[in-house]
C-alpha cells in the first residue's frame, strides 16, 4: 500500500500487523522518524537487526536470509536497513516473492522517490507500506520540537522552539539532542515539568545554525576549497560534533536530490527555487545558496556525493576517535569534486 506524508501517521496504524516491509524514501530525517514511528508501534520489536543498502546490492539473498531467519534467542525481532536509491530493489523483490513470512523490515531510502522501482514494487501490496517524505519547513519542525518538549516536561514558547528548529538545521534528530540536552540541564520531566528559557539554551552550548555547521555546508557544496580550513577550524572552536555535522550534509543532499527530481534535466533552477519559496519549502536565505548547489551537483554526480556522505557515516560510526580528522579528509574532497578538480 501508499501513503503520503500527510496521512502517515493514520496508513501506519493500519499497517501494523498487516505490512512486514515498509519503505520511506525522499528527506532523510523525516523517513528515519518514520521508522522509528513504525517501530514504536511494533507490539514486539525484539533484537534489532541493521543492514546497509549496499551489502544488500552486493548479496541480494542476505536480507531473505536475515529475515527468516530466527533470533539467536528465539525472540522476535525486526530489521531496519539504511540505503541510497534503489540499492535494495533486488533484496526486497527475493523477499516479497518468497512464501515465507518474515520479520518486520523497516528501510530508510535516502534519494530515492516514490517513483523509484522499490516503491513502484511494494506500492500495490497489502504487506508493504511506502511512503516518500518531503524537507520540513521551519513551522513544522519547531512544532516538532513543542511536541518533544512536552514529552521531556519542558514549557517552550514558539520563538524559543523555532530557534531549536533553526539550530538543528531543520533535522529532527538532532532537535532531539537538543531538547534532551536542555531537559537533562533543566532536571525536567514529564511528572515535573519545567520551564525553559533562552539563558537555559545558551547554557547548554546550543548554537543557531548560522554559527554552526551552515557555513561549512555551503562553502563544501559549491566547492570553495579555499575556505574550507577555516571553517574546519572555526567547527572545531564551536565543539560540533562530527557526525551531527555530517548530518546536516546529508540533509543538503537529500534536499538536492529532491529538488533535482523535480527540476527534471532540462528544468530552470531559477525558477524552480522561486516557486519553491513562494510555497515556503525553502528559505529565502537559501535560495542563492541551493541555486549554486544545484547547478552542481546533479544527475549521477549527486548519486556519487550521497554514496560518499553514506560512507563517510559509516567511517565515522566505526572510528569515532578519529571522526574529526575522517571528517575534515571526507569534507576536503567533496569541496574539490564541487570545484571541478576531483
Amino acid at each position: 500500500m501508499k501513503a503520503t506524508q500527510k496521512d502517515f501517521a493514520t496508513a501506519a496504524q493500519r499497517a501494523i500487523g498487516k505490512a512486514r516491509v515498509f519503505f520511506f524514501c525522499g528527506d532523510d530525517a523525516s523517513a528515519h522518524d518514520a521508522a522509528q514511528s513504525v517501530l514504536a508501534m511494533l507490539p514486539e520489536p525484539g533484537e534489532r537487526i541493521e543492514l546497509s543498502g549496499a551489502e544488500l546490492k552486493r548479496d541480494p539473498v542476505k536480507l531473505s536470509d536475515e529475515a527468516r531467519s530466527n533470533s539467536l534467542f528465539g525472540e522476535t525481532r525486526h530489521i531496519l536497513i539504511r540505503a541510497q536509491g534503489d540499492e535494495v530493489f533486488d533484496a526486497v523483490e527475493n523477499l516479497v516473492t518468497a512464501e515465507v513470512e518474515p520479520c518486520p523490515v523497516l528501510i530508510v531510502a535516502s534519494s530515492a522517490t516514490d517513483k523509484s522501482r522499490t516503491a513502484k514494487l511494494l506500492a500495490d501490496r497489502p504487506d508493504a507500506l511506502t511512503v516518500m517524505f518531503y524537507p520540513p519547513d521551519l513551522r513544522s519542525v519547531a512544532t516538532a520540537v513543542r511536541a518533544m518538549a512536552d514529552a521531556a516536561g519542558l514549557r517552550i514558547g514558539g520563538d524559543l522552539a523555532e530557534r531549536i528548529a533553526r539550530a538543528s538545521g531543520l533535522d529532527t534528530r538532532l532537535a532531539q539532542s537538543e531538547v534532551t540536552k536542555l531537559a537533562l540541564f533543566l532536571d525536567a520531566s514529564p511528572e515535573s515539568p519545567r520551564n525553559a528559557d533562552t539563558a537555559a539554551l545558551d547554557a547548554i552550548g546550543a548554537r543557531t545554525e548560522d554559527d554552526g555547521f551552515g557555513a561549512l555546508v555551503n562553502v563544501v557544496l559549491a566547492g570553495e576549497a579555499g575556505k574550507l580550513p577555516n571553517e574546519l577550524r572555526r567547527m572545531r572552536e564551536l565543539g560540533l560534533n562530527p557526525v551531527g555535522t555530517l548530518l546536516a550534509f546529508e540533509r543538503r543532499a537529500a534536499q538536492l536530490a529532491a529538488l533535482a527530481a523535480r527540476l527534471g534535466p532540462r528544468g530552470d533552477v531559477t525558477a524552480l527555487l522561486a516557486a519553491e519559496k513562494a510555497a515556503r519549502r525553502i528559505f529565502w536565505k537559501d535560495e542563492r545558496d541551493l541555486g549554486v548547489q544545484l547547478r552542481k551537483w546533479r544527475g549521477k554526480k549527486l548519486e556519487r556525493l550521497v554514496d560518499k556522505l553514506a560512507g563517510l557515516h559509516r567511517s565515522l560510526m566505526r572510528d569515532s576517535q578519529n571522526s574529526e580528522l575522517l571528517l575534515a579528509q571526507g569534507l576536503a574532497e567533496i569541496a574539490r569534486a564541487a570545484g571541478g578538480r576531483a
